[in-house]
Formats: structure tokens, sequence, C-alpha cells
């Protein structure tokens, strides 16, 4: 006697892993950076998105031996995700607050 084998269908495959949030309203589609607040990391959280992003080797060194300070110095046992989450979150941030006066806009435009 052959059986059937059950397979989960798709709605179980792409289900979300978040409860899901009701959608802003128009007005509050675009929220200015001033409305938000200071942007924060994620922090340890399950991250759903990817991005991949090449660096020099010297950059990796210099990423882990930043990881290793922040371990053996100051007692922040952090991953290099974490770590580059939390560059990604300060730049972004003075960004906001400094539009053409924050380090990044004057660190591309090579100043």
């Amino acid at each position: 006697m052959a059986r059937r084998v059950s397979m989960p269908t798709a709605d179980d495959l792409f289900r979300p892993t978040a409860p899901e949030q009701p959608a802003p309203a128009a007005a509050d589609a675009v929220p200015e950076p001033a409305e938000q607040g200071p942007r924060q990391p994620s922090g340890r959280v399950r991250h759903d998105e990817k991005m991949t992003v090449y660096v020099t080797s010297e950059e990796l060194l210099a990423i882990e031996q930043a990881r290793l300070v922040l371990r053996g110095t100051h007692a922040l046992a952090v991953d290099r995700g974490r770590l580059v989450r939390e560059a990604v979150g300060m730049a972004l941030a003075d960004l906001e607050e400094n539009g053409e006066r924050s380090r990044l806009v004057r660190r591309l435009r090579g100043e």
C-alpha cells in the first residue's frame, strides 16, 4: 500500500515571521526625521533582510580588531554584523541630524 506524503502549502512556507503592523495613514507614510526620534540600531534580533558588502582585507582586519577590543577592553561580546549595524546606525543618525555638515557627507565628498 503506497502512502502519500503530506507537503506544506505555500501559505505555510511563506508565512510572516513577525506580527503584521497596520499600514500607516497617507499623512504618516513619510514621517520627517524629527518626527521619528533618534535612529536606533536593531541589535540582537532576527533579521529578515540581507545585504552583501565587500570590504578589503585591511577593512576586515580593522573590524575584527575593533571587535576584539570591544570584547577584551570593554567586556562587550559583539559579532561583526552587530558592530557594522551599530556603525551604520551612527552614520545615518548623524546624517539625519546634521545633513550637509554630517561626517558621512563630508567624507563622501573627500573633505
